[in-house]
């Protein structure tokens, strides 16, 4: 639970479209929700924010104390965030900036809000910047709507190929030591590709493939093959989290074989299952309309729920 002064921050900006009164009136506050790395609960926290060379950044200042704030341990485990600006809600993945770019960046922070200076005169601690990465707008600025299970997949399917086609691309660029300071971003993609995987699967083995189970049984020999094809993926995704266990990734040229061995076998599972059930799914309406088959992921992985504690209005 937030704490109640959070609480009743949280309360205000979502009853007044993002306004909020007494000390904040006037500031530019957000709600950022993240996801507990244990509990895998939803924690929210309002959080100050400035605007610099086009991006959503948020700082882990904790007004200078010298441990970080519980929302960015969260988010280095779960870097999908969900985000609330003003009456705006949309998923984000957090990505802390590295090196050169993170004084650049909270250079540009302290021009607009000077405050954050002040908090980092008080502690020794690296303030972390956070870019909050929101998806790409289509080139016709509109979002296909989905109207049906195979409408999902696919949509699904597409935002998983582009964040791994992302992600090898950084990985190639990072085992070639360019651009400088690429570690801590390839990780945060990594990790967000990573949890979309699992939530889509996840939702595959628990309501899609036993729903097309009972009323399709002509499809139980591909549901088989491709329930394999989800352990054996499972396996080599564990293995890749394992590589980025720490906040830098040490082993460049492993983790790069490791990627093209998940984008093979992804590619080649994802070209499969569409292939075999999309005519199946055409079928099925979207959203449900009773209680069958809810179990498309969405196109990207969502946090369970509201924020951390411990982080304050002022991006504390």
């Amino acid at each position: 639970m937030p704490m109640p002064f959070n609480l009743n921050v949280i309360e205000e900006f979502r009853a007044n479209g993002g306004r909020v009164g007494g000390p904040f009136e006037g500031g530019d506050l957000l709600l950022l929700t993240t996801t507990g790395p244990r509990s895998g609960r939803p924690h929210t926290v309002p959080l100050g924010y400035v605007r610099a060379e086009g991006l959503l950044l948020v700082v882990a200042s904790a007004a200078g104390a010298p441990e970080h704030p519980q929302w960015y341990r969260n988010l280095l485990a779960h870097p999908v965030v969900r985000v609330e600006l003003g009456t705006e809600t949309f998923d984000a993945i957090a990505v802390p900036a590295e090196g050169a770019r993170r004084e650049r960046l909270f250079a540009a922070v302290v021009r607009k809000a000077p405050g954050y200076g002040d908090y980092q005169a008080h502690t020794e601690r690296e303030l972390p910047v956070v870019v909050l990465e929101r998806p790409e707008t289509p080139p016709d600025g509109r979002t296909p709507v989905a109207r049906s299970l195979a409408d999902k997949l696919l949509e699904t399917h597409t935002w998983l190929r582009d964040q791994l086609r992302h992600v090898r691309e950084e990985a190639h660029a990072h085992a070639l030591g360019r651009p400088a300071g690429l570690g801590l971003q390839l990780r945060q993609h990594c990790l967000a590709f990573c949890d979309g995987l699992t939530h889509h699967h996840s939702g595959e083995d628990a309501a899609i493939f036993p729903a097309l189970a009972r009323s399709h049984p002509e499809l139980a020999e591909v549901l088989a093959r491709l329930d394999e094809q989800h352990r054996a993926i499972r396996r080599i995704k564990e293995d890749l989290v394992a590589l980025l266990a720490g906040i830098t990734v040490t082993e460049p040229e492993r983790l790069r074989a490791e990627l093209d061995r998940m984008s093979a076998e992804l590619e080649a599972h994802l070209d499969y299952e569409e292939s075999e059930l999309l005519p199946a799914l055409a079928a099925i309406p979207f959203p449900p309309s009773g209680p069958a088959p809810a179990g498309a992921a969405p196109a990207g992985p969502s946090p369970s729920g509201a924020s951390p504690s411990g982080a304050s209005p002022a991006g504390r």
